[in-house]
């Protein structure tokens, strides 16, 4: 890609008419070969990637990196990051901390509505019992 930039370059200098390259020709006898170099040499370029496989090595190369990328993210996504570094761990058990207390802190209201509850039923049976049963014994003595 480099050599074809370099040569459209060239050609844009050549015929915007900036510096030497500006002055030269277009003529097949003249200055018409250093236009082609840059092209040339990047065909050269793509051959020489395509049959040692540099092409192929780079490929797969990317295609392993988004994967371990795709890895990486589903396991901190999951909690299971082992390799996290260890402010992202830092953060993981402060947000842990956290839950943890408004656990503690819900499970503590309800422990208090369980215990009015249970105090306001027991108090109930107590005074029932309480009119209920002295009224029957008495009624039995008699």
């Amino acid at each position: 890609m480099f050599f074809v930039i370099v040569g459209v370059l060239i050609i844009a200098l050549n015929l915007a008419g900036i510096g030497p390259i500006g002055a030269w020709t277009w003529e097949i006898s003249g200055d018409l070969w250093k236009f082609c170099v840059p092209f040339g040499l990047a065909a050269l370029w793509w051959f020489w990637t395509d049959k040692s496989g540099l092409d192929k090595r780079r490929e797969m190369a990317k295609m392993e990196a988004r994967k371990d990328n795709r890895r990486r993210e589903n396991l901190a996504n999951l909690g299971l990051d082992l390799r996290s570094s260890a402010k992202d761990k830092r953060k993981a058990s402060s947000m842990k901390a956290a839950r943890e207390r408004e656990i503690e802190r819900v499970e503590g209201k309800r422990e208090k509505i369980r215990q009015k509850n249970r105090d306001s039923i027991l108090s109930g049976f107590d005074s029932q019992s309480a009119d209920h049963g002295g009224g029957a014994r008495d009624d039995a003595k008699r």
